[in-house]
């Protein structure tokens, strides 16, 4: 039996029918055409499904379209804004950060959620955030330099003007 979900996608509000059964990685990449989010292992522990739930990171492989009914969601779609990279995709682009790109848009929703909550994260939280997410071609020493050149470039853009 189909149930009609309601949730708003980035920025965008949406209804549409889902089986109780329907992954949200499935419904947005099958229904809602948010093919920037990737399924990589469907069993949560890649990170490449990553998108904000609520203001939260979440694996979109392991929740049901059915239970966001009402839920704000942000995908790797919302953050480039008029066609303009984000500062932590710039950063990544800049960095070598991405290689074949796979688990990029997990890694990148996760960064920005650090980054909107820490604009100074240590190297330990950055850690911990990056160990949420497999990449088997970076090695993440990039990954960790396009974190750092984007939280000094946010903080740049924070500070106040003279």
């Amino acid at each position: 039996m189909a149930r009609i979900t309601r949730l708003a996608v980035t920025r965008r509000r949406y209804a549409a029918e889902a089986e109780p059964r329907t992954l949200l990685s499935d419904f947005l990449r099958q229904n809602l055409g948010a093919t920037g989010t990737h399924v990589g292992c469907e069993h949560g522990v890649c990170g490449a499904c990553t998108v904000l739930i609520d203001g939260a990171p979440g694996r979109s492989c392991l929740a049901f379209a059915a239970q966001m009914d009402g839920a704000e969601i942000r995908t790797v779609e919302a953050l480039a804004a008029s066609g303009a990279l984000s500062p932590v995709q710039a950063a990544f682009h800049e960095c070598h950060a991405l290689q074949c790109g796979f688990c990029t848009p997990g890694f990148l929703i996760s960064v920005t959620h650090l980054l909107e909550r820490e604009p100074d994260p240590s190297d330990a939280a950055i850690r911990r955030t990056l160990a949420a997410h497999l990449c088997r071609c970076t090695g993440y020493v990039q990954i960790i330099r396009a974190v750092r050149l984007a939280a000094a470039r946010l903080r740049e853009n924070r500070a106040p003007r003279s």
